[in-house]
Order: C-alpha cells, then structure tokens, then sequence
C-alpha cells in the first residue's frame, strides 16, 4: 500500500493515505488505528485519526522516527485487519423553529422544501470521518448531494451548543458555544463532550450516526433527562460500517424526494 510519512515535530509521525475526503480512503486510516492499536509497538503513546492520514504521536526516548516508519510499513504490508468495533448512533434533532435558524436558507438556495431537506438530512447514515475543531466535534459524511452548499459567507461569532449544522459534503454538530461558519439546521439536545465520562467524547471515527426528527416538546424534555443524568442516546454495535451501513444512494434519495411531495400532496401544502 502507497503512503507518505512525514515528520511532525520531533514527537510525532504522520501516515498520509490521500488528498482528498472519500469513505474508502478513510477506512485505511481506521484500520491502521486499529492495527497499531492493537500490535503493542513500543513507543507509540497516542494515534489521532483524520479524514486521509494518521498521526502517530511516539516517545523518541522508546523508539525512533525510522524505526517507527519500518514498523507501520510492515503493519500495512499485512493482510488488513477489521477496524475495530463501532457504533451506530440515534441522535435526537429538532429541525423546528428557533432550532434550525438556517433551514429557510438552505432549502431556497439547494431548490427544496423545508421538509424535504429534513426528510434528506435525516435518512442518511453518516460516517464519522474524524473528531476535531472543538473537543468531541464530528465531521461526518457523506451529506445527500442536493443539500450540498458552501459554507456561509458570514460566519457567525456564536453558535449555540448543540447545533447541527451542514457545509460542502459534510454535517456537524457543535458540541460547545463556538463561533462558526457552517448553516445551523437543527439541533440536538445530547452532550456530545463530557470529561467526567470514562470515554469523554460521545462519538469516535469510525462510528455511523443517524438523526431521528423530534419536535421543540420533545427536545426540551430530553434536554431536562439529559442535564440530570438521566438520558442515554440509543445506540447499538455495529461491526462492518463501511460495507453494512452505506450512506443514502441516489435511488433512495429520489425516493425520499418523491415521498414529501406526496406528503405535501396529501395534505394540500407545501411545508
């Protein structure tokens, strides 16, 4: 397999799989976590997995850059190796009103309904790609091509915690008040970061995440669970999620399209 290694500081060494942001390519980086995880190579303190590389912070007083190279070089010369357990997600969003401040933008400017950019938002499986920007900030994807957008041109000083938000192929959710460029079109009332946790961030690369509509009663109920210790978001393992969790396909797309529209006809509104 085809890599670059490059130095990063004197303490870590980067294996770079690619240029560009694809699930495949992703996959590479996770079963390299996995395998380095796993094989107890001396030195090796920490692995920080992105879209197309990983980092592999290392002790140079156990083990050396070069040394470190030719280990990760026989490592991907294997047989690759599954990357490890997964999770599957079901996060709650409310997509309504003060919630979702951008909806209204993103619908006019992608040619949709408002409901059908929820309807297309939420029937996808996303895969977390990597975990950055903020302590426990997803980046997943892949985002259905029709609500594909730049991100705003004026970003905002204040986003709040919990925002979901969408840019170019990718959606996200903010874990903590931050400024931020991406369209707010819903939010969740989870705690996707909590250091008193035994694994302080909700979510890992690798995990798949599904959003389930909800509405503001809804969400202020779950929010109250939540600030009192007593919510946990439905999950359940999932060993393959590359292969056995696809994310939406243009056929389904079409057909979620073609469900709100019969929906709208039904009720004789847009939405």
């Amino acid at each position: 397999m085809k890599v670059s290694f490059l130095s990063a500081g004197d303490r870590a060494l980067v294996v770079e799989f690619g240029d560009r942001i694809e699930r495949a390519l992703n996959d590479k980086v996770l079963r390299l976590d996995a395998s380095l995880r796993s094989s107890g190579l001396p030195g090796v303190v920490e692995t920080v997995p992105t879209f197309r590389s990983l980092m592999v912070h290392y002790d140079p007083v156990a083990t050396t850059r070069a040394s470190l190279e030719r280990a990760i070089t026989g490592l991907l010369d294997r047989q690759p190796v599954p990357h490890g357990a997964a999770t599957l997600w079901r996060v709650p969003v409310c997509y309504e009103g003060e919630f979702a401040p951008d909806l209204a933008e993103v619908a006019h400017l992608t040619g949709v309904t408002q409901s059908e950019a929820v309807a297309l938002h939420s029937a996808v499986r996303y895969h977390v790609y990597m975990l950055g920007f903020l302590p426990g900030f997803p980046y997943m994807g892949d985002l259905p091509q029709e609500l594909a957008l730049p991100r705003r041109a004026d970003p905002r000083l204040r986003v709040p915690a919990g925002s979901v938000s969408i840019a170019t192929t990718l959606t996200a959710i903010y874990p903590y008040e931050s400024p931020g460029g991406w369209h707010l079109i819903g939010a969740t009332p989870i705690c996707l970061f909590d250091p008193v946790r035994p694994r302080a961030a909700l979510l890992a690369p690798g995990d798949i995440v599904r959003f389930e509509p909800i509405d503001p009663a809804s969400f202020a109920s779950i929010k109250n669970a939540v600030d009192n210790g007593n919510y946990e978001v439905a999950s359940e393992p999932i060993t393959d999620p590359l292969s056995s969790l696809p994310g939406l396909t243009r056929q389904s797309t079409s057909q979620v399209l073609g469900d709100c529209v019969d929906a709208r006809h039904k009720a004789g509104h847009d939405g």
